[in-house]
């Protein structure tokens, strides 16, 4: 299934109702083809010995830098406001770099480096103008002076969030990046601007350092990228929906309404009930006689 849409403005990804109550585990190292839905216990994740399920998975393959990407994210995030089980979704970003050849340490505006692939500036003012409105119309306000840049390190903060506080505080990162860059046009490249952004949304500093003066995580980006390949995905923003439903694109509200209520309720499956409900039988009364 490809299509979804909806509009309106919902609760932003990330910021749960209540907090999940099992974090997101870490991708087993070693296995950058594992398909995420292995993450979970089969038929979904069960309370005790119960077949309660708890909640639907969502996984979205993302750029930072993406302006569908963000685009998607809010109409995701409307067909969630007028889905009737939103608070037993879990959201889990997974990286996908646009650009992985781009110099690490070095930015320059993105007018400037899409004009060299895109036929020029006019062409690419063109481009950015069109996804501004389109962004607009979601409730976005870009800003004109985004800058091009790796995105590895904020991909490895992003794995480092899952990890810290689960898929609830991956969400609030995610919406910090994506606004720093499309809103505030900050420099996604400069481990400054990082460091300021993950300790703003509650990351310790101490691991945020840590982690952008290694290459922890790094492993975990790749498994990613392996993975959107091995699903066919040949770009951004990509929604994977329990494992079983793939949507590709920033597609409207009403599609991602209709993969919602499809996924859930094929993993909820009703009984049939055969022959009607007037039978003789026993109850908490006593037994028709």
């Amino acid at each position: 299934m490809t299509p979804l849409s909806a509009r309106g403005r919902g609760r932003r990804i990330g910021e749960s109702a209540r907090p999940h109550p099992h974090p997101t585990p870490r991708r087993p190292q070693g296995h950058p083809g594992c398909l995420p839905v292995a993450y979970r216990p089969a038929g979904g994740n069960k309370r005790g010995g119960g077949a309660v399920l708890l909640d639907m998975r969502i996984e979205i393959w993302s750029d930072v830098v993406c302006p569908w990407c963000y685009i998607g994210k809010r109409r995701l995030e409307t067909a969630l406001s007028d889905f009737a089980h939103a608070d037993e979704v879990e959201v889990v970003w997974r990286s996908y770099q646009l650009d992985p050849t781009a110099p690490r340490g070095e930015s320059v505006s993105t007018l400037e480096a899409l004009g060299a692939r895109f036929g020029g500036p006019d062409q690419v003012r063109q481009m950015l103008a069109r996804t501004q409105e389109m962004a607009a119309a979601e409730g976005l306000h870009f800003g004109d002076a985004s800058l091009h840049a790796n995105t590895e390190d904020a991909h490895r903060l992003l794995h480092l969030a899952l990890d810290a506080g689960g898929a609830s505080l991956q969400g609030e990162l995610k919406e910090a990046l994506l606004a720093a860059h499309f809103v505030d046009n900050r420099d996604l490249g400069d481990h400054a601007v990082l460091q300021d952004v993950a300790v703003t949304v509650g990351l310790p500093a101490a691991r945020v350092d840590a982690v952008l003066a290694s290459q922890e995580y790094a492993d975990a980006v790749r498994a990613d990228v392996e993975q959107a390949r091995a699903y066919g995905a040949t770009g951004v923003p990509f929604f994977v929906v329990e494992g079983k439903y793939g949507v590709s694109g920033a597609q409207p509200v009403e599609t991602f309404t209709q993969v919602l209520a499809r996924a859930w309720d094929d993993s909820h499956p009703k009984l049939d009930l055969v022959g009607g409900g007037d039978a003789e039988a026993c109850g908490p009364d006593g037994c028709a006689v």
